[in-house]
């Protein structure tokens, strides 16, 4: 009996707060991409050299692409500006990004292999974010809803 209420008391707590939480929600799965471009920006050469070890062409312009892509997930996601659409773009980020640097199983067994594994589990865990943030779209505290 006493299960029941708590869970009743949970489901409460979620629906009342739903707004407030999806605000939460948003800011932290956009703040792994403030963070990354924000080190970018500021080792931009270090950035480039890092793609540039990837093998990938014109690494320079992988970067600012990479930063801009970065900035504009971050923006919409926090603000909830374009919310849906910048769900599905993250998505599809995280997945090019996944693909390109975090093979993991390329990488000899041992630390390496262990971060690059680590990074590939936070990326999948950031898919699954910007998914439920596609279905639920950016809730009452955005730009969004106040079109």
């Amino acid at each position: 009996m006493k299960s029941n209420s708590v869970s009743l008391a949970v489901d409460e707590f979620a629906t009342g707060s739903a707004d407030s939480l999806i605000l939460i929600g948003r800011i932290l799965l956009a703040w792994v991409f403030v963070g990354s471009a924000y080190g970018a920006i500021h080792d931009f050469s270090g950035s480039v050299s890092y793609f540039r070890s990837l093998h990938l062409p014109a690494p320079e312009l992988f970067t600012m692409t990479n930063i801009a892509l970065e900035v504009l997930i971050s923006v919409g996601l926090i603000l909830g500006v374009g919310t849906r659409y910048c769900a599905i773009l993250t998505f599809v980020f995280v997945v090019a990004a996944t693909a390109v640097a975090h093979r993991y199983w390329e990488y000899p067994a041992g630390a390496q292999q262990v971060g690059q594994y680590n990074h590939f589990l936070k990326n999948i865990s950031i898919m699954g974010g910007a998914m439920l943030i596609f279905v639920t779209g950016a809730g009452r505290f955005s730009f969004d809803r106040a079109s």
